[in-house]
């Protein structure tokens, strides 16, 4: 899945340095960088937007004011100078409050926080896992059935996944969100952008999983579920 994404801050260089961050995950598009509240204002009336970093502290409206207004607003970070306003941005359901300057490392809990949310919100809804040991996947137009113990992990890229199997890679357009709910209970969500099958993994640290030579990151959101998965 991709989500897109508006920067608020009357601040070009935190505009810039947001922009740089964002600009290293694959799946967000960053629809606009905005210098106040009044030109997010128009972005968001023609604009679906997922995700927005707003800057609390900015002239003519501020960012909470700006947010408690708003109908129907997005998902919201909040980046500011200044510690005082946390407990306001949380109470206002902020996914996360950033103290500039913001490391990439700060702001990538923060976009693991805000999937944490989507994946709950799906999760909502009844899903059906495989009941047969393969599945079949559109590739050079046709359906071609692969056996679910043949893979190893699956990767997502943007749009896109990579199927990566003990003899062979699958690149296909599908969602990874989705492409996990066609998988049995084996396959295990370690990170963001990767489903590993658990029967393969040969080892495991608080930071990855091994499949052999084959390292796997563990997302900061998804490391108790995997831990508490894998330990004896």
């Amino acid at each position: 899945m991709s989500y897109k994404c508006i920067i608020v801050d009357d601040e070009e260089l935190a505009r810039r340095l947001l922009t740089n961050h964002l600009s290293q995950l694959d799946n967000y598009e960053l629809v606009a960088s905005c210098q106040s509240a009044i030109e997010a204002n128009k972005v968001l009336k023609e604009h679906t937007i997922d995700l927005m970093f707003l800057d609390i502290e900015m002239p003519v409206l501020k960012g909470v004011d700006f947010l408690k207004n708003l109908t129907h607003p997005p998902q919201v970070v909040f980046t500011t100078a200044y510690r005082d306003y946390a407990v306001e941005g949380f109470d206002l359901h902020a996914v996360d409050y950033l103290l500039k300057p913001i490391s990439f490392a700060r702001f990538f809990k923060s976009i693991e926080r805000f999937e944490g949310l989507q994946i709950n919100k799906e999760g909502e809804q009844p899903v059906q896992t495989a009941s047969k040991d393969y599945i079949f996947i559109r590739k050079d137009r046709k359906q071609v059935k692969l056996y679910l113990e043949h893979i190893l992990y699956v990767e997502g890229l943007k749009d896109y996944i990579k199927i990566h199997t003990e003899t062979e890679t699958h690149v296909i357009k599908h969602g990874l969100n989705a492409f996990n709910k066609k998988l049995d209970d084996r396959f295990l969500r370690t990170h963001r952008s990767y489903v590993v099958n658990s029967d393969k993994i040969t080892a495991y640290t608080a930071l990855d999983v091994e499949l052999d030579t084959i390292e796997i990151p563990i997302g900061e959101y998804y490391k108790k579920t995997v831990v508490d998965r894998l330990k004896p």
